[in-house]
């Protein structure tokens, strides 16, 4: 009898401070959303397995900490991608402007092979604040900035509503097991660590948390 196989995909999320990449993570994994900010020290993870086309995938998605001085720890936290999601403000034109840096130093550190079409998903979060009128960053400036990336998947999220929060991260699944070839894993094989964690487990989600 052939043991299944799963697709263990590392996900990325990069984006300043504050723009909501912890509270994506939590509502997608867990259905929680804390008004009380705390900031990202390092980095930290969950997983989470869904099915995609009757296959088995667990996406191990990487919270980073959006302060400069934690970036030079990237290089460590990047290895392995299989796809960067790049997080902004819809709220807050500085942390739209900065996608830039992100992209670019994400493609620095990891060298991938293929630089212009490792995947990449862009999303603009806290679209539900002030009923909208806060938004400083339009839909369409953001669909432009995409189609100059090479036209990468964009989605408009609100974690506090819980609004396109499962379709975003689909989508960051989708587009990574469409690209570069993934780690396979038997499923009685123990999953890989990247750090020396402990890990909190509920259901099928996983968490851990490290500085390095």
């Amino acid at each position: 009898m052939t043991i299944p196989q799963r697709s263990l995909l590392k996900i990325i999320l990069l984006g300043d401070s504050g723009v909501g990449k912890t509270s994506l993570m939590n509502q997608y994994a867990y259905k929680v959303f804390r008004k009380q900010y705390k900031t990202t020290i390092g980095a930290d993870f969950i997983t989470k397995e869904l099915v995609i086309d009757d296959k088995l995938v667990t996406l191990q998605i990487w919270d980073t900490a959006g302060q400069e001085r934690f970036q030079s720890l990237g290089v460590a936290f990047y290895r392995g991608a299989d796809c960067c999601t790049l997080v902004y403000d819809v709220n807050v034109q500085k942390s739209f402007e900065t996608l830039q840096n992100w992209h670019d130093g994400f493609l620095k550190q990891v060298h991938p092979a293929n630089p212009e079409n490792f995947p990449f998903v862009l999303i603009g979060n806290k679209v539900d604040v002030d009923g909208g009128n806060s938004r400083v960053v339009s839909e369409k400036t953001a669909r432009e900035w995409c189609t100059s990336k090479g036209n990468i998947p964009y989605f408009e999220t609100s974690a506090k509503e819980d609004y396109n929060v499962d379709a975003a991260f689909l989508c960051v699944a989708e587009t990574a097991l469409s690209s570069e070839p993934v780690n396979i894993w038997e499923m009685d094989e123990e999953m890989p660590s990247h750090c020396d964690l402990q890990e909190s487990i509920s259901g099928t989600e996983h968490r851990g948390g490290c500085a390095c």
